[in-house]
């Protein structure tokens, strides 16, 4: 499968980036190696391969959720810059 410069440029404005003409030629280089390959992938037999998410089967380390008891506000705020007792204090950044 080959891609064509004008479709290089046309992705690029699309994600505004403002190629010039040798980047764009190197893209479209770039671009046709790797839909070569996929094209060439694609000739191999998949049937009855399971499709995968990764290379390796792979657990989730969560632990599961213990209810324990937090900090008191008092405490989790006493270390903070500026406080007023329930919450930080911290500059207005919308108007």
């Amino acid at each position: 499968m080959q891609i064509t410069p004008e479709e290089i440029t046309k992705v690029a404005h699309l994600a505004r980036l403002d190629l010039n003409p040798a980047e764009v030629a190197h893209m479209t280089d770039q671009v046709g190696a790797i839909l070569t390959y996929i094209d060439k992938l694609n000739e191999l037999d998949t049937t009855g391969v399971t499709p995968t998410t990764h290379a390796l089967a792979i657990n989730n380390a969560f632990r599961d959720d213990v209810v324990i008891p937090s900090l008191p506000q008092s405490e989790a705020i006493k270390n903070g810059p500026k406080q007023n007792g329930e919450a930080f204090i911290v500059p207005k950044v919308i108007s």
